[in-house]
């Protein structure tokens, strides 16, 4: 088989196309919880804390004190960013949140599946025993 039927063959398989399907959609998907985090979640937070910032919030381990964390950068000291992390922390529970919401919305208008209930078999001692019933059965 040649390089290229082959390549053919590989790309033309359901699941490599389904996959870029759902990276395509991913992506896309991926702009609108970042707009619902930052564009409507995050101001309300701002507002229930009353404009409460973390960005600012940091530990510069030279000993000096700078005005922002800027400043500090600027300055080439090391910081210890944990306000940035509190704010990547809070996104990312605001996003988690999103999501949760978003696909428990999507699984109701989503289609409920037939459950279908088979009887299991006999397991196999089930069926020796009805074996050796049956011919029990047979001789009298």
């Amino acid at each position: 088989m040649g390089f290229v039927s082959e390549f053919k063959e590989f790309i033309s398989k359901g699941n490599v196309l389904d996959l870029a399907v759902g990276v395509i959609i991913g992506g896309a998907f991926g702009k609108i919880v970042t707009s619902l985090t930052d564009d409507i979640l995050m101001p309300v937070l701002t507002l229930m804390t009353g404009g409460l910032d973390f960005k600012e919030w940091y530990l510069a381990l030279d000993g000096n004190t700078y005005n922002s964390l800027k400043a500090a950068q600027d300055a080439k000291a090391a910081t210890i960013n944990y306000g940035l992390f509190l704010n990547a922390v809070i996104t990312f529970l605001l996003m988690a949140f999103a999501i949760f919401w978003i696909v428990k919305l999507a699984n109701r208008f989503k289609k409920p599946q037939e459950v279908v209930v088979t009887e299991p078999g006999p397991t196999k001692d089930q069926a020796l025993l009805i074996e050796i019933r049956d011919a029990l059965r047979s001789r009298a």
